[in-house]
């Protein structure tokens, strides 16, 4: 497990790299993709976002505020909550958003080439389990 704990620790690393390459052009930044990518299901409060992510949620405020700054998202009442806002991705953050999966295709398309369709198959089947189980341990209740 330890061994598994170094590899994905690079790998994150590795991946937050090139995520903040290929959202560079647009000025943004791996954070800011995932809070876009997040929202672009629909609305979803700070504490909901940091919570699919496992993110601090002060961490994950910041992203949404220069968001919201931008004119990428924007804040909107709650009906379920009257102090946690919504947080909503706009026409100008989906653009955005957009060409950023663009680039993230056309560089998963090359890398899965390289890798190997069985390999990332059989990580992908394997993955989830590891995932699941770690998940179990650390959340609350």
């Amino acid at each position: 497990m330890s061994e598994l704990v170094v590899h994905v620790f690079r790998l994150n690393g590795l991946l937050t790299a090139a995520g903040d390459a290929m959202a560079e052009p647009t000025g943004q930044s791996t954070a800011r993709w995932r809070v876009l990518a997040a929202i672009d299901h629909g609305p979803m409060t700070v504490a909901q976002i940091a919570r699919a992510w496992w993110l601090a949620r002060q961490s994950v405020q910041r992203v949404a505020d220069l968001l919201v700054d931008d004119g990428l998202a924007a804040y909107e009442d709650n009906p379920n909550h009257r102090r946690a806002k919504l947080v909503t991705i706009t026409p100008k953050g989906a653009k955005v958003l957009r060409t950023v999966r663009e680039a993230q295709q056309t560089w998963a398309d090359e890398l899965g080439a390289e890798v190997g369709e069985d390999t990332l198959r059989a990580i992908n089947e394997r993955m989830p389990a590891v995932i699941e189980a770690l998940d179990r341990r650390e959340r609350p209740g």
